[in-house]
């Protein structure tokens, strides 16, 4: 099964999850992650019948973006994080050799 990675919690966050839920043959299972947990759990809450799961992780740290890429194995990494997050995400992408998407740009 194919599995999407999405980092981020914010409003363009909840866009791109439940757009992603709506194109589950696409996308296949959510994991949501995000420094806060708890916004991770309120966007999942709105998708009760959806795969999505939801796992905490600094967006700063490249090696805790490795781990969480190891750990769910995405086919692809959508990053809806803050700006400034945007080098450590995609240097964790590289090094997993993991397809990345970025919404988040300067």
């Amino acid at each position: 099964m194919k599995t999407t990675l999405i980092i981020g919690a914010g409003g363009v966050s909840r866009v791109v999850v439940h757009k992603c839920v709506q194109n589950a043959d696409i996308f296949g299972k959510i994991v949501l992650a995000s420094r806060t947990l708890k916004r991770c759990q309120d966007i999942r809450d709105e998708l009760p019948n959806a795969a999505i799961e939801v796992a905490s992780v600094d967006a700063d740290s490249t090696d805790e973006v490795i781990k969480l890429i190891n750990s769910c194995n995405p086919s692809i990494v959508i990053n809806v994080a803050l700006p400034y997050q945007d080098l450590a995400i995609m240097d964790a992408c590289i090094a997993t050799k993991t397809p990345y998407l970025d919404t988040a740009n300067y």
